[in-house]
């Protein structure tokens, strides 16, 4: 894991940005990638003990698709027996990063191995080619794909009826988004029943730096300026960071929140006091709350942004919070 954080992290805190995530930023404003960060085949699981993973499209002309995570223990169980399924969002700040890329694979196998779920991981497009809500527009009709979806592991293992959305980072800001997309389409949806939302360190900005983002000026892991240059790839052109995709609450609508109140959706905000986000995560718990929708709130000292990817230990941790949280809400047959 360690390889992991000096492969996105800063000796520098002023370095240049765009050369730590593989880009080159062209006068024209586009970017040219120049490297891809360590992916995990699919293959390397072949002998696996104790899971089964598999790559499948969803939209070819898009290039989207997913990689599922099914315990091996779903197919020695009680027949008929499924386990709940959780819709995974990766992180990579919108531009970089995929369903494969290692430490990211890392925390999908723990969440379906040590809860356990069926764990389905979206691939969606990134910025800058593919802009938001690009990425919103992809994980939404992942939802529609596996509602439909005649895939023989779902079909048999995964209960649609107990579904969580889960992101991580920039992951979770797209389960906040999807997830009140979804809230408002339930009945198409179906039989897809999505009983909660996991923000996990959560990616949200704005114009004016909070008190954690300017404590961690100097972070070599993810400074300001790097969440920045995020936001400037990735918003839609000429758009800046108090945008609603990126700092929602000031973009509240009368009743947004209805849909998920009358639902009985439950969020769960997890994430680190140190995390130069973490006043944007607080914020986003707190608007939440406020606004009457039900918030399990799991903020916890120290830490840094990633810390539940590069330390085995804390993913673990992590783990066993998700798993709290969505034994709460399962409903039984």
């Amino acid at each position: 894991m360690a390889d992991s954080i000096a492969a996105i992290s800063f000796a520098d805190a002023h370095a240049d940005p765009y050369g730590r995530l593989g880009l080159v930023r062209n006068p024209d404003g586009s970017v040219t990638r120049q490297f891809e960060h360590p992916k995990t085949p699919v293959s390397s699981y072949d002998g696996s003990p104790i899971l089964l993973v598999k790559d499948v499209p969803i939209n070819q002309s898009k290039d989207t698709g997913a990689r599922i995570f099914l315990p091996k223990e779903a197919l020695e169980s009680i027949p008929g027996r499924k386990l709940p399924l959780l819709i995974y969002f990766h992180s990579g700040g919108f531009v970089i990063g995929s369903v494969a890329t290692t430490g990211f694979d890392d925390l999908h196998r723990a969440l379906a191995t040590e809860v356990p779920f069926v764990v389905v991981s979206i691939e969606h497009r990134l910025a800058p080619e593919h802009r938001l809500p690009a990425a919103y527009e992809d994980c939404l009709e992942a939802l529609h794909w596996i509602k439909n979806s005649q895939d023989e592991w779902l079909e048999k293992y995964a209960d649609l009826s107990n579904s969580f959305l889960m992101g991580s980072s920039s992951g979770g800001n797209i389960a906040y988004h999807v997830g009140l997309s979804a809230s408002s389409r339930v009945d198409d949806l179906k039989p897809l029943n999505i009983k909660g939302l996991i923000l996990h360190q959560a990616f949200f900005g704005g114009n004016k730096r909070t008190e954690s983002e300017l404590r961690a000026l100097n972070d070599t892991l993810i400074p300001p300026r790097f969440a920045d240059v995020l936001w400037e790839l990735s918003l839609p052109v000429g758009a800046d960071r108090d945008h609603e995709f990126s700092n929602p609450v000031l973009s509240i609508k009368p009743g947004q929140f209805d849909q998920i109140k009358a639902l009985g959706w439950k969020i769960l905000m997890a994430g680190y006091e140190n995390d130069a986000l973490f006043d944007r995560q607080f914020e986003i718990a707190k608007m939440l709350e406020d606004e009457g929708v039900s918030v399990v709130a799991n903020f916890v000292e120290g830490g840094y942004h990633g810390i539940d990817i590069f330390e085995f230990p804390k993913t673990k941790v992590l783990c066993e919070v998700v798993k709290e949280f969505i034994i709460s809400l399962m409903t039984t047959a």
